[in-house]
């Protein structure tokens, strides 16, 4: 971005995945009036060495009416083709599939469009982002992962910066409008350099629901975002 910030809106995404299970809805109330969007991560213990979650909370999620946010799902799953129907009909707003779990990723992406969802695509620290070139012109967002996915409360991985730096300009570029999101290893201490670098969506997990005050560590996160456009 060579140094230069746009103005934008930057969006705050809680993972669920760090919340307390047996008391999600807590969880949320806590948080409630200070995130944009509520992030789902799907595992099957396949694609990742871990379970999590599935269409029984997203459908949950849906029927309460005091939750009226976008609800992120990211499918850590293999192959995506099994799955995207089990999600599709809750009317989830955003459904992201890796671009390492099949071969087919373009007819993924195109069916959960044609399903009334958004459509993103997520790349492990280890792919390399060019691999997404090919899709960007369908894709309606971009999730970098910062950490190598299956669990919570790993080390931010610096490296991947330069994955967001080269998404954004590709974006400029080409005159695309995808978002960039980034999940793993997020909190008060990296977020304005994430930001500062073209990240659109931060997702943050342990930096908001292990702290002992969720809200408030979500409003210093946006006032550390704040500064950055100063």
């Amino acid at each position: 971005m060579g140094g230069e910030v746009l103005l934008r809106k930057v969006i705050l995404a809680p993972s669920l995945l760090s919340a307390d299970p047996l008391n999600i809805a807590r969880d949320i109330e806590k948080i409630k009036g200070e995130y944009d969007w509520l992030h789902i991560d799907v595992m099957d213990g396949h694609f990742v060495p871990n379970l999590a979650y599935g269409p029984s909370l997203v459908s949950a999620l849906k029927s309460r009416h005091d939750i009226t946010s976008p609800i992120d799902v990211h499918l850590m799953v293999e192959p995506p083709e099994n799955f995207i129907d089990l999600f599709l009909p809750l009317k989830v707003d955003y459904l992201t599939i890796q671009i390492e779990s099949t071969p087919h990723a373009h007819r993924v992406l195109q069916c959960i469009r044609d399903g009334g969802a958004k459509c993103g695509l997520a790349i492990n620290p280890g792919t390399p982002v060019e691999w997404v070139a090919p899709l960007l012109f369908l894709v309606d967002m971009i999730l970098v992962m910062s950490v190598n996915p299956g669990f919570g409360g790993q080390e931010f991985i610096p490296q991947v910066l330069e994955k967001v730096e080269w998404l954004y300009r590709e974006r400029t570029v080409n005159n695309l409008n995808f978002l960039i999101e980034m999940d793993g290893g997020l909190g008060l201490d990296n977020i304005q350099d994430v930001v500062r670098h073209g990240c659109d969506v931060v997702v943050a997990g342990n930096a908001v629901f292990g702290h002992e005050d969720p809200a408030q560590a979500l409003k210093a996160m946006r006032n550390k975002i704040m500064e950055v456009f100063r």
